[in-house]
């Protein structure tokens, strides 16, 4: 049996294709390598492919009934909150009309196991200190309500053709689990400090006049292996003869860091002068996230092993092995 791996090219998908060839499972990768390249895949199966174009759908079910695919790990998504914002109709295109295009070739070609790329992006600014599965989601940008109208897709497939399915709802990821598996775009916090500081230019933070200790947002900090691992936990669980009753996951540590934090930890761990320039707020920020991490404890017996330190220390050994 294939794990088909949708976004299997970017910065996390790597990681997990990484991980099943370890424990030798046949993977085969689609991508449309807008954030990738395709020297990161030249040694495994993989398919260059938008999933939101037409026909699609029908490369999608000859994909997998060539592979013999049983299970989809699938990343493929736009996921710059400040873009969608400004261009909301081009990310429902892409992240919903991607994901309808993967469900439907998933039911003509019967399989029947999804493990679906979410985000903390969902709850939006929740009143609590740490954010249960269970809260009200009310995202307050188009690509958190894309993420969630997913998650009903999901549910919508297992009630109408049985699909077995785990979203798993994470917040902020760094690191890297080896030199060559860096994140390969400069889309997330760390890379773009460092590609600052590599310039000579000072890091930028958006907005410090939110209501945090430091007015900078807060958000809860995930390693990049782990979340690796946290899927292949679900995915392991999904093919059980007793798959959990939740479907939905939070990733995380339970632990908040700072924007101004995280900038600190990679002046330590660089050396170089990481002073910050502050900057208007982004559009649809909200000021703190942090994952309530019980349930995946509970239901996957999962839990984050890195802190930190560990992830920009990491990601700054990958940054120097590419650049």
């Amino acid at each position: 049996m294939t794990v088909l791996v949708a976004g299997g090219a970017g910065y996390i998908g790597a990681h997990i294709v990484d991980l099943l060839t370890k424990r030798d499972e046949k993977v085969v990768i689609v991508d449309d390598f807008s954030t990738s390249t395709k020297d990161r895949v030249a040694d495994f199966d993989y398919v260059e492919l938008d999933l939101a174009s037409g026909g699609s759908e029908d490369t999608l079910v000859e994909i997998m009934q060539s592979r013999d695919v049983d299970s989809v790990i699938h990343f493929a998504a736009r996921k710059q909150v400040g873009e969608s914002v400004e261009k909301p109709a081009w990310y429902y295109q892409q992240n919903v009309g991607g994901l309808a295009n993967m469900l439907a070739a998933m039911q003509r070609a019967d399989v029947d196991v999804m493990i679906f790329s979410s985000s903390a992006a969902v709850y939006g600014m929740p009143d609590v200190e740490t954010v249960p599965e269970d809260i009200d989601c009310r995202p307050i940008n188009p690509y958190g309500e894309t993420k969630l109208i997913g998650e009903w897709m999901m549910a919508d497939c297992e009630r109408a053709w049985g699909l077995k399915w785990a979203g798993l709802r994470y917040f902020n990821v760094a690191g890297a689990g080896s030199e060559d598996l860096g994140d390969p775009a400069i889309l997330n916090l760390v890379p773009m400090v460092f590609a600052r500081l590599e310039k000579g230019q000072q890091p930028l933070i958006f907005g410090d006049d939110y209501p945090t200790p430091d007015g900078t947002c807060i958000r809860d900090y995930i390693h990049v292996v782990d979340l690796a691992d946290a899927h292949i936990t679900a995915l392991d669980a999904l093919r059980s003869d007793a798959p959990p009753a939740e479907h939905i996951f939070n990733v995380g540590t339970g632990q908040g860091s700072s924007v101004k934090e995280v900038v600190d930890v990679i002046g330590e761990v660089t050396g170089l002068d990481a002073t910050p320039e502050f900057k208007d707020r982004r559009a649809g920020d909200p000021p703190k996230l942090i994952a309530k991490a019980d349930r995946i404890r509970e239901h996957l017996g999962w839990a984050a092993r890195h802190d930190l330190a560990d992830m920009v220390d990491s990601a700054w050994k990958a940054w120097r092995a590419r650049h």
